[in-house]
């Protein structure tokens, strides 16, 4: 039996303290991870933004969305990879079909 994909999407906040090249490494990292269990869609570097309230003292923040598909075991995973990340302020994946 076919396991079910699910259209996804993630959200993360990256530290914008990291330079360019540490900024570009998390991005590939969490872009490679998703390939390698779905499909990428569209990674989306919306860049840095002004944080709705400060997190670690930061009131800035560097924003991604990255659009992909899935088999549903698979988000867990990904948010608990984000949970242990350094660098990663904050982050959400939504289911976007059902």
């Amino acid at each position: 039996m076919e396991k079910v994909q699910g259209k996804y999407e993630t959200l993360f906040i990256v530290d914008p303290s990291l330079d360019e090249a540490g900024i570009d490494a998390v991005v590939n990292k969490f872009s490679d991870l998703i390939a390698a269990n779905g499909t990428v869609e569209k990674v989306d570097r919306w860049g840095i933004r002004q944080l709705a309230y400060a997190i670690d003292k930061k009131a800035d923040g560097y924003y991604v969305l990255i659009n992909f598909e899935s088999e549903p075991d698979f988000t867990p995973e990904l948010e608990r990879i984000f949970n242990i990340t350094d660098g990663i302020m904050r982050s959400i994946v939504v289911r976007l079909d059902k």
